[in-house]
């Protein structure tokens, strides 16, 4: 199985460390950039990690912050995905490791 990826999102300490401490610094930003957000969808972006982000957004977040991408996303490997186990203890193999049989056409 592959390793499953991840992200960990950096926004308010990148925010911090240019001297933005309140969500509400980034609202006139973001309009002056033509990116109008509520202050609820500007508090949840900076709070939480967003798992869908559109590429307007990023784009305006590192022309305020003056930043690239690998310092506001850093991606994250989460370790190999495990097999589960069934009732016997043994491991289960997944659908994904069969492949269905071709079928095959006889004449009369």
């Amino acid at each position: 199985m592959t390793a499953k990826l991840d992200y960990r999102w950096h926004l308010r300490e990148v925010m911090a460390t240019r001297g933005m401490f309140s969500t509400t610094d980034l609202r006139p930003l973001l309009a002056e950039r033509g990116i109008d957000l509520s202050a609820s969808q500007i508090y949840r972006l900076v709070v939480e990690t967003p798992e869908r982000l559109n590429l307007k957004v990023l784009m305006a977040l590192l022309d305020i912050l003056g930043c690239s991408m690998d310092e506001l996303i850093e991606p994250v490997s989460t370790g190999r995905a495990r097999a589960k186990k069934t009732a016997d203890g043994t491991e289960a193999i997944g659908v994904g490791e069969f492949r269905p049989k071709r079928a095959r056409i006889t004449g009369p």
